[in-house]
């Protein structure tokens, strides 16, 4: 430890000539070590509620997305396509086809969003663990099966195993609207409802239904095009690079998405939110390390006569400048690393033992605890504007002791 730190280090703990030095010292240490704290646990409850709506949206999203550029299908039967299904990171290759449909059941009616899946879209997501009733299939030897998100259940009255069908309309494809016969200009199909699922998203509990391809096909007046395939990877395979080099083989006709890419605007947002709420703290952050200013400046007042000592015993500016410079840094410091040790702690503590709950019961949220992640980058960050403040707040009272007292 050099000279100017030891220095410095004495006049922190020592005691002062007005008690008020002390105490607003403490204050400082105090006001930047929770504002650090609240920094660490409110970025880690940001990277909680991500990583719980990235679970949730998984269970229906795959690991990569195909879709084209232009346009809303594409034909599957291009050699490209079949030769890139034999990849060998590839475990699960899959074509979907999307579009909006009328669903009518009974005496009830709602737009929704019609997904054609192949046979092995069990395969590719995780959709029995979100079922709520039913068994999730799409034929048998009789009839082919459709299976609805909760929104749409309870708004058309449905369930799995009820005995009426649902009832699909979509206007036939390169057909002018028959004005006296309305109805010749739509194609209909019939399903019965086989799974109700929920995904806590409204986005797919309230607008998804998912059919078989072939059926999809057959009222979209398609043969062999489809809107987008959708990919599983085998355990460990690299996402990023198989991306890249899917984009390579592709061109700039299609689009290649990971499971963040196909849900941008909503992950956008989050992370739009959480840094803003990072500004916001870090302002607060900034209002606690004026603190720090005024604690340093009424320091060297109170220390005027030891810089006259320290002065006559052939100290020169820059020494006398660098030990209050340090004294302004240690008393940041300090209060960061006890900020950072209480935050780190408390996500911890939240998220092996979720110690604060979601309501009085369980059951009533998709978790019972407040989600949380801890994130190393978050801590990096933060302590980079801690430092950053910390370092102005002591830098500009010495500046100013420079240029009136020395």
């Amino acid at each position: 430890m050099g000279l100017s730190s030891t220095i410095a280090w004495r006049y922190l703990f020592s005691k002062k000539s007005h008690s008020a030095i002390n105490i607003i010292s403490m204050v400082s240490v105090c006001g930047v070590a929770l504002t650090t704290m609240a920094l660490i646990c409110t970025l880690s409850v940001y990277n909680g509620f991500q990583e719980l709506i990235a679970s949730l949206y998984s269970t229906l999203d795959p690991d990569i997305k195909i879709e084209p550029i232009k346009g809303k299908t594409f034909d599957i039967s291009d050699t490209l396509f079949t030769d890139i299904s034999k990849w060998e990171n590839i475990e699960v290759w899959s074509p979907v086809l999307e579009e909006n449909v009328l669903l009518v059941y009974r005496d009830k009616q709602m737009p929704a969003l019609m997904k054609g899946v192949s046979d092995n879209f069990g395969q590719l997501t995780e959709i029995d663990k979100i079922l709520l009733d039913g068994n999730f299939m799409l034929r048998d030897s009789i009839v082919g099966y459709a299976t609805i998100g909760v929104g749409i259940a309870n708004q058309l009255e449905a369930g799995a195993r009820f005995v009426h069908p649902l009832q699909f309309y979509t206007p036939k494809r390169n057909v002018r609207v028959n004005m006296v016969n309305p109805a010749a200009s739509f194609n209909e199909g019939n399903l019965f409802v086989a799974a109700v699922f929920s995904v806590n998203q409204q986005e797919y509990d309230d607008q998804m239904v998912i059919v078989p391809l072939d059926f999809a096909r057959k009222i979209l007046d398609y043969t062999t095009e489809v809107s987008a395939i959708e990919i599983k990877l085998k355990p460990g395979a690299d996402i990023s690079g198989m991306i890249s080099h899917l984009k390579e083989v592709l061109g700039d006709s299609y689009t290649v998405k990971d499971r963040m890419m196909q849900q941008e605007d909503s992950f956008r947002m989050m992370q739009i939110e959480k840094w803003m709420t990072f500004l916001i703290l870090a302002f607060i952050l900034m209002i606690a390390t004026f603190n720090v200013i005024g604690s340093l400046s009424m320091l060297i007042i109170d220390k005027k006569e030891n810089i006259l000592t320290l002065q006559s015993m052939g100290a020169d500016d820059r020494l006398i400048s660098k030990i209050f410079l340090t004294e302004g840094c240690l008393i940041s410091a300090i209060g960061a690393v006890i900020g950072l040790v209480l935050g780190i702690t408390l996500c911890l503590l939240q998220q092996h033992f979720g110690l604060l709950r979601l309501g009085e019961g369980t059951g009533a949220f998709v978790v019972d605890a407040y989600p949380v992640e801890l994130m190393w980058v978050d801590v990096i960050a933060v302590m980079g504007i801690v430092s950053l403040l910390g370092f102005l707040s002591a830098w500009y009272p010495v500046r100013y002791m420079r240029s009136k007292l020395l």
